[in-house]
């Protein structure tokens, strides 16, 4: 641990008390069975945007949805996202609320990788779906009507982790040329070193639940000195090369620390990179949308992607 602990509870944005102060984290021991059976919220979503489901070939297949603004003719940047969760739970259906804001108003296809979930199938089972999706995606453009040379990526907690490992891999492998990654409060250090993981008071995912994602995922890797750097983006010796990154985090996530050294470092690479560290929120700050310091986070983003998707 770097430096004191601290209590976080204190620092919550009071826009945010009413919904996280009354939102516990799941017991640790019960993380997966409760995160995979709480059925998701249910979001209106328009008439906008049009949503296919197709199988990506593979061993196995990967689903993933492809969600196109409709009456918008191409062919159009893409975003390939993943979902949060640990790497433990979660699905793509998350994705949905999503673009169905970024597609119409950012003249983008969005694409929602199903991947696999850990313990049962830890690294590199999961980063393996999801660069299944982005070559198939590159591989399919025209058809997909997809600009080729404009597809980005984008996650959220672990998704933004798997994210960031899928732009090291697509680098290394030279298949497919990724032209953004936003990374929003990205999960990327299995090591658990740092201040803001060990606050004390953490909302929503706290130092236990990060140790039972990282063990799930990485399994027998989980603890080693030697731990490949496709799964944990923050190991990575070498980030030159990498595209233009945007990162988003609250200043009370347990991720906060790694997000900043990651920002730093791949600056230092000279990777073009935006850090937006948005004081009062926590992890998972998208349960309160209407919060003007959520607005605050959800807009940098969104402001950086749109630049991307201009260059």
């Amino acid at each position: 641990m770097t430096e004191d602990v601290v209590n976080v509870r204190d620092l919550l944005d009071p826009e945010l008390r009413g919904v996280f102060d009354g939102w516990p984290a799941p017991p640790i021991d019960q993380c997966i069975a409760v995160g995979r059976n709480a059925p998701p919220p249910a979001v209106p979503l328009s008439d906008a945007v049009a949503r296919t489901g197709h199988t990506v070939p593979g061993d196995p297949e990967v689903r993933v949805r492809v969600h196109r603004p409709r009456g918008v003719p191409g062919p159009l940047p893409a975003v390939v996202s993943m979902h949060g969760g640990g790497y433990i739970v979660g699905s793509y259906d998350s994705c949905d609320p999503l673009f169905d804001d970024w597609c119409p108003r950012l003249g983008v296809i969005g694409i929602a990788v199903e991947y696999r979930l850990a313990p049962e199938s830890p690294y590199p089972g999961p980063l393996e779906d999801c660069y299944a999706a982005l070559k198939w995606a590159c591989d399919n453009a025209a058809d997909l009507g997809i600009d080729a040379g404009r597809i980005g990526v984008h996650g959220s907690s672990a998704g933004a982790g798997l994210a960031a490992g899928l732009a090291l891999l697509a680098r290394d492998r030279g298949e497919v040329p990724v032209a953004f990654q936003a990374l929003d409060c990205p999960m990327l250090d299995d090591r658990q070193a740092t201040g803001s993981i060990n606050a004390e008071g953490l909302f929503v995912w706290t130092r236990g639940h990060n140790e039972l994602g990282w063990r799930s995922y990485l399994g027998d890797l989980y603890g080693r000195e030697e731990v490949p750097p496709y799964a944990v983006p923050a190991r990575a010796a070498d980030l030159a090369g990498l595209p233009p990154t945007g990162i988003v985090v609250g200043a009370i996530d347990g991720f906060r620390d790694e997000c900043v050294t990651y920002a730093q470092r791949l600056s230092q690479a000279s990777v073009p990179c935006d850090l937006h560290v948005i004081a009062g929120l926590p992890h998972a700050y998208r349960a309160a949308p209407e919060a003007a310091a959520v607005r605050h986070a959800r807009r940098d983003l969104d402001d950086w992607i749109a630049r991307q998707l201009a260059g």
